[in-house]
């Protein structure tokens, strides 16, 4: 799934907040999309295996969960949703696509990595590649509760929204884009470049 979808779940995930503890609302949405987007930070490194935990990351988010329901703060509150996107995020990557280049031909076998039985967890393809049409679609479900938030938390939803939308629109002629300017890079850089 692409990002923007992860971090519109995240903020969705964190509206539950306006209708148990508002005051925190902000604090939860806006942790909500940074859990939902700080797995694929690891785009730089192994994908989908450096920041990707799906296990524990949900073994992290039931006690950050408990404590923020006993003693909600800002804090507490953040560190749940957090966690919780994080952890769905992790999880969620293998209800999509593969690791491979064009994941809409689907030769890879490696979705995410799960850390706690030391293996890769094989893609299932529900969401057959991250910018698929039926990615949009839930992204555009997942920005609907945008709809109650109010000042900069609507004008992000609406970015995303519209990130995702060009990302969808253009998805495979970008590896075409990108294989290009990779073959004009200078030696020294193109050892950097990811060969999946």
């Amino acid at each position: 799934m692409m990002a923007t979808t992860h971090a519109l779940f995240g903020m969705a995930l964190g509206a539950v907040a306006l209708f148990v503890a508002p005051e925190f609302a902000t604090a939860a949405i806006s942790s909500g999309a940074v859990g939902g987007l700080f797995p694929d930070l690891d785009l730089a490194g192994d994908h989908r295996k450096d920041l990707h935990f799906p296990v524990y990351y949900s073994l992290l988010a039931l006690p950050a969960l408990g404590l923020a329901a006993v003693a909600p703060t800002a804090a507490t509150v953040a560190a749940a949703v957090f966690l919780a996107s994080a952890a769905v995020h992790s999880a969620s990557d293998a209800l999509g696509g593969g690791l491979e280049l064009r994941p809409w031909l689907a030769t890879s076998d490696r979705a995410v990595y799960d850390h706690r039985r030391g293996r890769w967890v094989a893609p299932r393809r529900w969401i057959r590649y991250d910018g698929a049409p039926e990615d949009l679609l839930l992204a555009a479900v997942f920005a609907v509760p945008g709809l109650l938030y109010v000042g900069r938390l609507q004008l992000v939803v609406l970015a995303f929204l519209g990130v995702s939308t060009v990302y969808a629109v253009f998805r495979k002629r970008l590896v075409d884009v990108g294989e290009s300017l990779a073959d004009r890079l200078p030696p020294g850089l193109a050892a950097y470049v990811p060969v999946e």
